[in-house]
């Protein structure tokens, strides 16, 4: 067993259906190893102390059972989860409540950064499970405005990397004053010195799960280095770096606030989207660049260690270390941010002569192998990164939309005093848009991928509650099959299955599509020179509707087939006979396969 495939589904955990229906809007299938191993032992009521690397679904580990130990409605804490850093109990937060939604169960956030009032307030109003910061929760139990006395449940998440931020004093007094009969959680995926005084001294006989620590390996994860080019300045390197790699997403570690401020300003200054995360950062500041990230529209992220702990991103492709840490086993928790739940990723280095110590260390303690490659020459960088834009260009003009028009006013840029900085700006605006739009429409179509997931787990638990029924004969049941749609479409954007998707194939029961898309047959295709991107934008230019109304496509050589929003499909079907290409196109509501 890995640690991030089990064996174990969760429709043999003895849960409620309430929390299962959570679970399946979350889109999870099967639990990872450590949300199997701990499951028994957290509702059986024991503390435990489980060490599972970065990655692998710790929080639902401790949340699922956590959701079925508490009584909802009750709006009096009885779960308290501690988290190292504010993004991590936001996201914890999210994610608890969204598994508990249908539990009648309210979580509240507390951390530092944000007014004392609004968090008071909400305290007040109460709330069955509270996630928060060390700092800001001792605050709250000092003021008297956080009741714990009957909490059942308290968990430390991350405890290694709390520890080490300083907050071993907070944590204690915090176990202090919570009731002496909870049930204590430790999740950590490294157990140093601090952590073995901390069970000694709060933990009751508890559960040691020690599945795998990320001091171990690093699986899953390609680590690259680019030794640094001394004769033009370090940011210079990383953007050449860059140019090379040219990763749809990354987080880029710096070691100070400084470097991060500095990055993100030469990123930008050369129109690579990017935001910095650091301490000196307002906590609006942080929830607004997070929030970015997580829609997608935010290519680079600069960030410290202490900004960035516990921040997950799913289908980060890419870390970049524009310094290596001095301490190698801060490599480890940087690195994990990308190939998370088993996903590929990869970790890219610049290298100089100070940092080979740590190279070393990391190369001879914990056996990474590292590929080395080079960077390119500046002519290079630029040729590469020139290509790349006219190539985003063509392919935008391939999409149908009407420009002619402009080329006068093109002719006269080129001559006009202020043409390049009037082109350059126009550019910027139209690559930061455009971006946008497929960030917009690869979130669309993830949503899609999610909508068929849940349909099919709601069925396959349907079928669990009923086994004798789902196995009787077809005539006996006396449900007439219906068949589904044709083809199984493909989201937008989505040019590969998702890793660990399911089969997004209608079941052979049920009817022919959902009641919230249509379904229609697109008389081009690939060879006609269209791929998933350009199609979409050119039959949303050729019907007027926008391009959030197409939700997925599923393009072949000679036809296509393109999910649209029920409100946009007469327009979709008044473009049919219009022209596109130089040819007519038809377009109609697709027919269900013959049987």
């Amino acid at each position: 067993m890995s640690d991030y495939v089990s064996t174990t589904t969760f429709a043999e955990l003895p849960i409620s259906q309430e929390l299962r229906q959570g679970i399946a809007d979350r889109g999870y299938i099967s639990p990872t190893p450590v949300q199997a191993a701990v499951f028994g032992p957290i509702m059986a009521g024991r503390d435990v102390i489980c060490r599972s690397k970065t990655g692998t679904g710790k929080t639902a580990a401790f949340g699922i059972p956590l959701i079925e130990r508490i009584n909802g409605g009750t709006r009096k804490a009885s779960a308290l989860v501690l988290c190292n850093t504010r993004e991590l109990a936001l996201q914890v937060a999210q994610e608890i409540e969204a598994l508990a939604k249908h539990k009648n169960i309210s979580v509240i956030a507390i951390y530092g950064g944000a007014p004392m009032g609004a968090q008071t307030a909400a305290l007040e109003n109460g709330a069955e499970v509270i996630v928060g910061t060390p700092g800001r929760v001792f605050d709250h139990i000092r003021r008297g405005t956080m009741k714990l006395d009957e909490a059942k449940i308290a968990v430390l998440d991350e405890a290694d990397e709390m520890l080490s931020a300083g907050f071993y004093e907070e944590v204690t007094k915090i176990l202090d004053y919570l009731p002496s009969n909870r049930q204590t959680l430790l999740f950590s995926a490294t157990v140093p010195p601090d952590i073995e005084q901390i069970v000694q001294k709060y933990l009751k006989n508890p559960d040691t799960i020690l599945l795998s620590g990320d001091v171990f390996t690093v699986d899953h994860i390609e680590n690259v280095i680019y030794y640094v080019v001394d004769q033009y300045p370090k940011p210079r390197n990383l953007l050449y770096l860059l140019e090379r790699e040219d990763p749809d997403a990354a987080i880029i570690f710096c070691n100070t606030r400084t470097d991060t401020e500095l990055i993100a300003n030469v990123l930008n200054r050369y129109g690579l989207d990017a935001e910095m995360l650091n301490g000196d950062l307002a906590q609006k500041d942080r929830e607004r660049v997070m929030a970015k990230v997580k829609k997608g529209e935010l290519k680079f992220m600069v960030a410290t260690d202490i900004a960035a702990r516990g921040i997950d991103i799913s289908d980060l492709s890419h870390v970049i270390n524009y310094s290596l840490p001095e301490d190698p086993a801060v490599y480890l928790h940087r690195v994990g941010r990308t190939g998370r739940i088993g996903k590929k990723g990869t970790a890219i280095s610049l290298v100089s002569g100070s940092e080979l110590v740590t190279l070393s260390a990391l190369e001879k303690k914990y056996g990474i192998t590292f590929e080395t490659r080079k960077l390119p020459t500046p002519d290079e960088a630029k040729s590469l990164w020139t290509d790349k834009q006219i190539k985003e260009l063509r392919d935008a003009m391939g999409a149908g939309s009407a420009f002619e028009a402009f080329l006068p006013l093109a002719k006269d840029l080129s001559v006009h005093p202020d043409g390049q900085i009037l082109l350059a700006y126009a550019l910027k605006y139209f690559y930061q848009h455009h971006r946008m739009e497929k960030a917009q429409m690869r979130a669309v179509g993830e949503k899609q991928v999610e909508t068929h997931q849940v349909e099919k787990i709601h069925k396959e638990q349907k079928e669990a509650r009923h086994p004798r029924e789902s196995r009787r004969p077809r005539l006996e049941r006396g449900a007439p099959e219906q068949r589904g749609p044709e083809e199984v479409v493909r989201p937008v954007g989505l040019q590969s299955e998702p890793q660990g998707a399911q089969d997004l194939s209608p079941a052979p029961e049920g009817p022919q599509a959902p009641v919230d898309r249509i379904k229609l047959f697109v008389g081009q295709g690939s060879d006609q020179g269209w791929d998933h991107e350009t199609l979409a934008s050119a039959l949303c230019e050729l019907a007027g509707q926008p391009r959030e109304s197409v939700l997925a496509l599923d393009v072949k050589p000679r036809h296509a087939y393109v999910v649209v929003k029920p409100d946009a499909k007469d327009a979709y079907l008044a473009a049919s006979g219009k022209a596109l290409k130089d040819k007519a196109i038809g377009i109609e509501v697709a027919r269900p396969r013959k049987r």
